[in-house]
C-alpha cells in the first residue's frame, strides 16, 4: 500500500436521513482512514422513524456504476449493503465475478424502523448469487435465521453453529452479530474457514440511537481490509470503532426516532 490511497467501494442503498446505507458507509470509511466510492442500488425516502418510499435504481445503471468505478479506481475492498431485488443482485454478481479483493456483505433486509429493504423474492438470489462471492458475511440474528430458514440463535453456541451453516453456502467467513440478543453484554462470533472462532463482547449500551449500526460495522471492516489488515484484526478494529460510536451516539440530537451512531466520535462532539 506504500504510496497508494486505500479505497473502499460501497454498493448499497441511499438513506436520505444520513444515518445508514451509503451515507453511513462513506462516513465509516472516512473515519477509519479510507477513501470511499459508492454505487447506489436504491433511493429511499427515510428518516429516523420510517422508510416512506423506495425507488429501485435500474439494474443496468447499477451495473454501469460498478463498471465505471472499477475501470478507474484501484478498489481494495468492497462492501455490499441493500441490494433490494433479484435484478440488482444479478447485476452486482455479474460485475463482481472477477473482483480479486475482499468483499464484505451486510445482508440488509429490514430497516431499524421495521420497513423491508429486501424483496422476499431476492432472498434466494442472495443465497445463490452473492454468498459464494463473499469474504465475510455480517448478518444480525434475524438475517441469519432468514437466510437459513431457522429460528433465531439465542446463545453464542447457537450463533457459532448458524455461522458454520452460513459458511457452507459460500462465504469464507461469517460474523454473527449479537446486537438483537438480550442481556447486558453484546456478543459477536466470527467463524472463518480454517481458523479458530473469534468471540467479541462489549457491554450493551442503552440508547435508542442505533440506526445504521449494521452498515457502519461492515463498512468499518471493509475499510480495515482495504488498508491491508487480516480478517480478525479488521473485525476487531471495526468492533471497537462501532462500540465507541454507539457510546457516543447520545451526543447527537438527530430526529425523533432511532438516531444514528456517531461516526466521527473521535473528531468532534
Amino acid at each position: 500500500m506504500t504510496g497508494k490511497t486505500p479505497i473502499a467501494l460501497s454498493i448499497a442503498g441511499s438513506d436520505s436521513g444520513g444515518g445508514a446505507g451509503i451515507q453511513a458507509d462513506l462516513k465509516a470509511f472516512s473515519a477509519n482512514g479510507v477513501y470511499g466510492a459508492s454505487v447506489i442500488t436504491a433511493i429511499t425516502a427515510q428518516n429516523t422513524q420510517a422508510v416512506t418510499a423506495v425507488h429501485e435504481v435500474p439494474a443496468d445503471v447499477v451495473a454501469a456504476q460498478i463498471e465505471t468505478v472499477l475501470a478507474d479506481l484501484p478498489v481494495n475492498a468492497i462492501k455490499l449493503g441493500m441490494l433490494f431485488s433479484p435484478r440488482i443482485i444479478d447485476a452486482v454478481a455479474d460485475q463482481l465475478s472477477g473482483f480479486q479483493g475482499p468483499i464484505v456483505v451486510d445482508p440488509v433486509m429490514i430497516a431499524k424502523s421495521g420497513d423491508a429493504l429486501l424483496q422476499d423474492a431476492a432472498i434466494n438470489a442472495m443465497r445463490d448469487k452473492i454468498l459464494p462471492l463473499v469474504t465475510v458475511l455480517t448478518p444480525n440474528l434475524p438475517e441469519a435465521a432468514t437466510l437459513l430458514g431457522v429460528a433465531e440463535a439465542e446463545t453464542p453456541q447457537a450463533m457459532a453453529e448458524q455461522a458454520k451453516a452460513l459458511s457452507a453456502l459460500g462465504p469464507q467467513a461469517v460474523l454473527m452479530k449479537g446486537g438483537h440478543s438480550s442481556g447486558d453484554t453484546c456478543t459477536d462470533v466470527l467463524i472463518a474457514q480454517g481458523g479458530a472462532p473469534l468471540t467479541l463482547s462489549a457491554p450493551r449500551v442503552r440508547t435508542r440511537n442505533t440506526h445504521g449500526t449494521g452498515c457502519t460495522y461492515s463498512a468499518a471492516i471493509a475499510a480495515h481490509l482495504a488498508k491491508g489488515s487480516e480478517l480478525s484484526g479488521a473485525v476487531t478494529a471495526a468492533h471497537n470503532y462501532l462500540h465507541a460510536a454507539i457510546k457516543a451516539a447520545d451526543r447527537l440530537y438527530i430526529g425523533a426516532g432511532h438516531g444514528p451512531v456517531h461516526h466521527f466520535h473521535g473528531y468532534w462532539t
